[in-house]
């Protein structure tokens, strides 16, 4: 049993745990750094310990000064929300021997998954497609050559141990793929510590769409995809669930394929399972996994009518899945619009401050998932998302409406926001239409004229 849950993360996925850890009759620990001591997650837990400094690196990634808490707090089980820790396959492996449970997958899985090229490779062994390119990490140049002459060009240069669109680099030719390589060698070893990078076709039009899964270590089920196409520099903004590109028949087969991949690899816990789709093609190819619950898993959620997070922790206190895939039907549209504090008018310039007035909107269809409250300040030293806007209706043109309804009564004073950016997205003619790719949202910015005054009173 898990009667004493440590949650090592913060703002609104820590409060989303405290939140399902309550509801199953666990305590809830939050682990937070001093910078968070009055944060939302704080305040609502059981519990809090301060694990340190404000800086990332002594706190939410200080592994040791976790453990340390944990033991002080007389933890069964950590849950590592998204970002931070929540892909160490060290960490997972330190939880576990210190005699928790880590609310995840096996170090095994994670290392084997969380590795690109070996992710890849794992995907060709259980029958499912991967974009053409590299079968593993490339050594030197001429490797990379010899690639290119069968692959052909352009061709994506991406860190085997990279995530969260960082390590990316494209080479539209031979010369240009002997200028890159090393530079994208030097960046994965500085961002990741890890030099290797892997080759893969580019695919100029390609949507980001991705599966949802959920395993016990012997069996798997999916919950459907979601379209994450809505992207600046490789960072989704706004996504949704379904797809709007995909026919009954490729649905099936796509996330069939996500099933058997982890099923292949005796997946526990959530998962996402990632793939280009081809428009042009109809094709679709496995890119990555991501071994964690990810931000975007509300909307999931939304259609479905299962929360995910607490059948993770059901999952980590020994249960079996309790779904079999028939079980899980789709009803309506959702769509997640990530609010950051962030200025569009300034190159999306970080614009954190102290919430002074805040109105969030209600009514049916309408989640929130966020920390502020009015009279927080923002700290400075973490990622800029603030809240998450989740809009369900039964179709997915009622569901843009009801999100521009939704945008409308939303109100905060005190720092800049992207909620006007996300406004003016839901009223495009091609968002309505559903005519986006990975390329869509920048090409977008570059057009558009400057945001208009009332558009700029929405984010105060």
């Amino acid at each position: 049993m898990i009667r004493r849950l440590l949650i090592v993360n913060r703002g609104e996925i820590a409060l989303r745990v405290v939140r399902a850890a309550r509801e199953l009759g666990m305590c809830s620990i939050v682990a937070h750094s001093e910078a968070d001591t009055d944060s939302l997650a704080v305040q609502r837990a059981d519990e809090a310990v301060c694990i340190g400094p404000p800086q990332a690196s002594k706190s939410y990634l200080n592994i040791e000064a976790i453990l340390q808490a944990a033991e002080s707090v007389g933890a069964d089980a950590v849950h590592p929300g998204y970002g931070f820790l929540s892909e160490s396959a060290e960490f997972a492996r330190a939880v576990k021997a210190a005699g928790m449970v880590f609310v995840g997958p096996e170090a095994s899985i994670i290392e084997r998954m969380g590795d690109k090229a070996m992710a890849r490779q794992t995907a060709i062994d259980a029958g499912v497609p991967v974009v053409p390119g590299s079968p593993r990490a490339v050594s030197d140049l001429n490797e990379a050559l010899a690639v290119a002459e069968s692959v052909g060009f352009p061709l994506l240069i991406k860190a085997a141990a990279g995530g969260g669109g960082r390590g990316i680099r494209v080479a539209g030719n031979a010369a240009e793929l002997r200028e890159q390589l090393p530079m994208a060698q030097t960046e994965a070893r500085t961002a990741f510590g890890d030099d290797r990078v892997y080759l893969e076709r580019f695919i100029e039009h390609a949507r980001h769409i991705e599966v949802q899964v959920l395993g016990d270590g012997e069996r798997a089920i999916h919950f459907f995809e979601r379209e994450c196409s809505l992207q600046r520099r490789r960072q989704k903004v706004f996504e949704e669930c379904p797809s709007p590109a995909l026919d009954d028949t490729t649905r099936e087969l796509l996330c069939r394929s996500a099933v058997a991949l982890a099923e292949h690899v005796g997946y526990f816990g959530a998962g996402t399972l990632e793939y280009l789709y081809d428009d042009t093609t109809g094709e679709f190819f496995f890119i990555e996994m991501n071994t964690r619950i990810q931000v975007e898993h509300p909307i999931t959620e939304a259609v479905t009518g299962v929360d995910l997070v607490r059948e993770m922790l059901r999952l980590a206190r020994g249960e079996r899945l309790r779904f079999t895939q028939q079980d899980i039907q789709r009803r309506g549209w959702a769509v997640e619009m990530r609010i950051n504090a962030e200025d569009p008018e300034r190159g999306f310039f970080p614009s954190p401050g102290q919430v002074q007035r805040l109105v969030w909107p209600s009514g049916p269809g309408i989640r929130i998932d966020s920390g502020l409250y009015e009279g927080y300040r923002m700290p400075p030293f973490y990622d800029s998302l603030v809240a998450k806007l989740i809009v369900w209706d039964e179709c997915r043109e009622s569901a843009l409406i009801r999100a521009g309804r939704a945008l409308d009564e939303f109100t905060l004073e005190g720092f800049a926001t992207t909620a006007a950016l996300h406004r003016r997205l839901v009223d495009d003619p091609e968002v309505r239409q559903g005519a986006v790719d990975t390329g869509f949202l920048e090409r977008w910015l570059e057009a558009k004229p400057t945001l208009t005054p009332s558009d700029k009173e929405v984010v105060s």
